[in-house]
């Protein structure tokens, strides 16, 4: 079955498919651009790593605090001034990493990077992990590399724009170094199909076009998500099944 959504698919935005789905379409997006670029530039896909607690976890799926009692076979015998206090197993925050897969386009020659391309995930956009990740976004902005950001998820701050901001369900920021600070930005809601982007690679050179539409949609059908989504489930937040349903009728 194909995608019953016109454009991204919030189900995908759960835990459960996020981080397969996330690393797949970076690929993807790789594979559709190499053609384009040869033999002027590489499409390198790397991974940064940054460390955060679990409190921060939570985004990515795992619980931050997770409380059981402990099991007991029998109460000990207790006096008149004795309590029965039993502890509780309690998880506490601890490092955990972080990967997270990009891409860069080089200069074949001169191995400069020229264009950044980044897929946003969960731990982006809330507590230590988006203070990270804007670090290396600002690194990023203050450079002369050109920034493609790809924000497929509706739950947790969005990054930050100067100004008035644009309000919808979806983003894709294409900033040109020459021209910033404005910048190119491609809004879009559950109800629209995902907008094409162009590729900035050296000021006067014609751009590539990805037609993200399209790789969402095969890599739907190429990993058989419609087999394991339930659709009768409620949908991950902040959506809510009120907002999906008009696209779920013709699901089995």
């Amino acid at each position: 079955m194909s995608n019953p959504f016109p454009g991204a698919n919030p189900y995908l935005e759960q835990p459960d498919y996020w981080s397969d789905f996330h690393n797949q379409l970076v690929a993807e997006i790789a594979r559709a651009l190499i053609p384009q670029v040869l033999p002027n530039y590489r499409v390198v896909m790397d991974k940064w790593v940054y460390k955060v607690t679990d409190s921060t976890a939570i985004v990515v799926g795992r619980p931050d605090v997770a409380v059981q009692r402990r099991k007991t076979e029998a109460s000990p015998s207790l006096t008149a001034h004795q309590t029965a206090t039993l502890p509780v197993q309690v998880r506490i925050p601890m490092p955990l990493d972080v990967e997270q897969a990009y891409l860069e386009v080089k200069d074949a020659a001169t191995q400069e990077v020229i264009t950044a391309i980044e897929v946003l995930s969960p731990a982006n956009k809330t507590g230590e992990g988006r203070a990270k990740y804007d670090a290396k976004r600002q690194a990023i902005l203050g450079s002369k590399t050109h920034l493609i950001e790809i924000d497929l998820l509706r739950a947790g701050q969005p990054l930050a724009l100067e100004g008035e901001t644009v309000q919808s369900h979806y983003k894709i920021l294409v900033s040109r170094s020459q021209q910033r600070p404005i910048a190119d930005l491609y809004p879009f809601n559950l109800a629209d199909p995902m907008p094409s982007f162009p590729v900035p690679l050296r000021q006067g050179e014609s751009e590539p076009i990805i037609q993200i539409q399209d790789l969402v949609n095969g890599l739907y059908e190429q990993l058989g998500y419609s087999y394991f989504i339930d659709y009768s489930q409620e949908p991950p937040p902040p959506w809510t099944t009120d907002e999906v349903a008009p696209w779920l009728g013709t699901v089995a």
